[in-house]
């Protein structure tokens, strides 16, 4: 593949791997929706869209990936095989997509826990959504997780 990050797109038996993916820097979109829809989207949006339904797999003029595992840990390593693990790609907001960008600690201070907001220094919220990250003590079993995938 290119340089570029690939825009994807996951039908609704992938929802999971959605999230994840997002982690890693995928532009990832969720569609809980019938087949024809999901192919206009990602035709109209230029995205691969991954499924484990066969049907939608093979339509005509849609770039798909089709996946074949049942659990997480090899539904990821499907992914990147193909699609390869993406370059200096920020991580994705796991519920909507957006993009992350990094705030002060004075602004993150009043929506995060009280302990959060005196241990942690780097905060990130959604474009989109909102939500606020930072690295706390589960990024290191996050970090391990992708690491052995």
């Amino acid at each position: 593949m290119s340089d570029a990050i690939p825009r994807l797109l996951a039908d609704a038996m992938l929802g999971k791997l959605a999230r994840w993916l997002r982690i890693l820097g995928y532009d990832t979109l969720y569609m809980q929706d019938d087949d024809v829809r999901i192919a206009q989207r990602a035709r109209a949006e230029g995205r691969i869209v991954l499924t484990r339904d066969h049907g939608l797999a093979q339509r005509r003029g849609l770039r798909t990936l089709l996946i074949n595992a049942q659990d997480l840990d090899t539904q990821l390593a499907e992914v990147i095989a193909v699609l390869g693990r993406p370059v200096d790609a920020a991580p994705r907001c796991m519920v909507c997509n957006g993009k992350l960008r990094r705030i002060p600690v004075e602004v993150a201070r009043s929506f995060v826990p009280a302990y959060v907001a005196q241990t942690q220094t780097l905060f990130h919220r959604c474009a989109e959504c909102g939500k606020i990250y930072w690295q706390g003590t589960h990024w290191q079993g996050i970090e391990g997780y992708l690491n052995e995938v």
